[in-house]
């Protein structure tokens, strides 16, 4: 016990005084966090009994940040791993106290996103979301702001010009990719599908300009069909692709611009051998890679969540450092593309 380390020897480990240490374990006079980090540090180094309070006072010296998140789709493999990556990525952090407050809206209805929104508008710092387009929701957003929280809109492009930043895929290459792929890997020209999830989705509406726009100007032996509403269900999906094949024997590719593709490739499962009619989706899922892996998907543009993820705590810790208002920003982020040899 004579050897127990002292506040001494943490000050001269630390290189201040014995008071400035005494002020630090007691939490009664505030002691810079830089200057706390470094009594904490020396704490450590020479043994300190007192070192677990010295990590607590420095843990609370950080400042606290609480984002609300709100998806749609609780059940689905893609938005379960968004929820959690979201939350790895504030876990991360050592810089902030941070939380992640999920929700999930109960359907694609204005009303719930703007519900589950104004509701975590009393309990965080800042909200982020993937909604639709909507009037509505325009209105929410701007309520939120004005009282002081940035909302930042994930992977649709929800209240543009009011939103803090729009932070996803470029949707517009999203759908002119697709179209190279299904025109450039189809042995025979033919007709093309494409599905989107509702019109209040302008993501969806974008990427299925970009699938048009490149094939008129690029592949026009190909023809379009008019595009197909599936509510980003696999049921509907299913059923409306199972009627296409019925319909077209000229049938070369389908393009699903949002959710709902595991229907797609339960149809071509059943319907068409591999390869017959091609395919390309959203989202490297267990269904998805399976489908890649036998030839019933030509290619998966799937979104980089931990990428995204850690871009978005980024921009909240700017953003609660800078308040909510301020230009408002685009930042497009890289798919990853899987194609079947890739696998």
């Amino acid at each position: 016990m004579a050897n127990r380390p002292t506040t001494k020897d943490v000050a001269r480990e630390a290189g201040v005084s014995v008071t400035t240490v005494d002020r630090a374990l007691n939490g009664r006079m505030k002691v810079r966090e830089d200057t706390l980090r470094k009594i904490a540090e020396a704490a450590h180094k020479v043994g300190y009994h007192g070192r677990v309070l010295l990590d607590e006072r420095l843990d609370l010296s950080k400042p606290r940040l609480r984002l609300g998140v709100v998806l749609v789709k609780g059940g689905q493999e893609f938005y379960q791993n968004f929820a959690r990556e979201v939350e790895a990525a504030m876990a991360a952090r050592s810089d902030v106290r941070g939380e992640v407050i999920v929700r999930f809206t109960g359907s694609q209805s204005p009303d719930d996103f703007a519900r589950e929104m104004l509701a975590l508008g009393d309990k965080v710092d800042a909200i982020a979301c993937v909604a639709i387009n909507h009037q509505k929701l325009d209105e929410t957003v701007q309520a939120l702001k004005d009282r002081g929280l940035p909302v930042f809109s994930l992977l649709n492009d929800t209240a543009q010009g009011i939103r803090k930043m729009y932070l996803g895929l470029n949707n517009m290459k999203m759908g002119r990719t697709a179209a190279w792929v299904l025109t450039r890997t189809m042995r025979r020209p033919g007709k093309l599908a494409v599905f989107v999830g509702g019109n209040r989705w302008h993501g969806h509406d974008l990427r299925e300009v970009g699938f048009r726009s490149f094939v008129r100007a690029e592949a026009p032996e190909f023809t379009v069909l008019d595009s197909l509403v599936n509510l980003e269900t696999r049921q509907v999906t299913y059923e409306a692709t199972l009627d296409l094949l019925a319909r077209h024997s000229d049938l070369a590719g389908i393009y699903v611009a949002g959710g709902g593709m595991e229907g797609a490739i339960r149809a071509l499962r059943e319907k068409r051998p591999p390869g017959k009619v091609g395919l390309a989706c959203n989202e490297l899922t267990d269904v998805t890679r399976a489908a890649l892996a036998d030839g019933y998907v030509q290619m998966v543009m799937s979104t980089p969540l931990d990428e995204l993820c850690s871009e978005l705590i980024e921009a909240v810790v700017a953003a609660r450092r800078d308040g909510a208002n301020g230009e408002s920003v685009q930042r497009f982020l890289d798919p990853r593309i899987y194609l079947p040899e890739m696998l």
